[in-house]
């Protein structure tokens, strides 16, 4: 018999664990950068990056109620991209201010649909060591779904914090790249607890050693509840109960590609969290990642409640 989950009073719909960058992006460059050359653009951005950002931000503005949990420097508080943060809505408390090291760096060259970065992140080290201070633990246990959007290391560590999650009925996804040092096993050990994960194609073929997204989503259901894959251009798909179901992005120009997987996570996790299908929660991933790579930077391009709202009811009609 199922363990019954019991009711809980929540303060957040949802709360997004980890890294937090600030990304200084180049765009529009005249031609492909070459080591031992100088290029130069007149279209230059300083924003907020990482999963962590885009994914919060894409789901408050759609209006879910959401709390970050990072770790950043000292010189967080005149940092742009942090107030950014900030001003978005998004609940900081128990965020970390380390006062010895910088707040993670990257810096992004974007080039037509391929993009460069560069990231200096000492501080992003033992990131799930968060996991063991008390206000963390509270935070996470005050939400309906809790987002990782960082690489998943130290199974020991995640383990037993994703095991009372799940017991007290919360529900958990993860974003979490491909990362070779990281076995299928360990990796296996993380995501077994998670309602969702959220590999690109790549990512998705790697992990599973599939040749096609679709063999590669039955594999993935075998650990996780329902895998989701995202295709970029091509749009996305999942597979719930067996069944697949498959959404096409927007027909929208790409600016920077920077973010737009993160986004898609971000809608998604709005939808879901809203109590709409899976063909929905597919095509408010999609409209926030395809409208997030219109703009530089990941968040600049992202959708407001009215406007999202109006690119999902022209999408059902089709």
């Amino acid at each position: 018999m199922a363990k019954r989950r019991e009711y809980r009073e929540t303060k957040f719909d949802l709360v997004v664990f980890g890294e937090f960058f600030s990304d200084m992006i180049f765009y529009h460059l005249p031609r492909r950068p070459r080591f031992g050359e100088e290029s130069k653009t007149d279209s230059f951005l300083v924003a907020p990056g990482g999963g962590l950002s885009t994914t919060a931000i894409a789901a408050s503005r759609l209006g879910t109620v959401t709390g970050i949990i990072t770790r950043v420097g000292a010189d967080a508080d005149y940092l742009p991209t942090w107030n950014q943060i900030r001003q978005e809505k998004l609940d900081i408390t128990a965020c970390e201010y380390r006062k010895d090291l910088p707040t993670a760096l990257t810096v992004c060259i974007a080039f037509k649909t391929d993009r460069m970065m560069v990231t200096n992140e000492p501080i992003n080290r033992r990131l799930e060591d968060l996991l063991d201070n008390e206000a963390v633990q509270c935070k996470l246990g005050q939400t309906r779904h809790v987002h990782l959007a960082c690489a998943l290391r130290r199974p020991a560590k995640w383990q037993p914090v994703l095991r009372s999650l799940r017991d007290r009925g919360v529900t958990i996804s993860a974003d979490f790249g491909w990362n070779p040092e990281i076995s299928v096993n360990q990796l296996m050990s993380i995501i077994s607890y998670c309602d969702f994960i959220f590999p690109n194609e790549h990512e998705a073929r790697a992990i599973t050693g599939a040749t096609s997204p679709r063999s590669a989503l039955e594999k993935l259901q075998d650990w996780v509840r329902v895998p989701v894959v995202k295709l970029g251009a091509k749009g996305s798909l999942l597979m719930a109960e067996g069944k697949v179901y498959r959404q096409p992005a927007l027909p929208v120009p790409l600016v920077d590609a920077t973010g737009v997987g993160d986004a898609f996570n971000g809608g998604f996790l709005h939808a879901f969290l809203h109590g709409m299908g899976w063909d929905d929660c597919l095509r408010a991933g999609n409209i926030c990642g395809s409208m997030a790579g219109t703009q530089p930077g990941g968040s600049r391009g992202l959708p407001g409640s009215q406007e999202y709202k109006r690119r999902l009811m022209k999408m059902r009609k089709g």
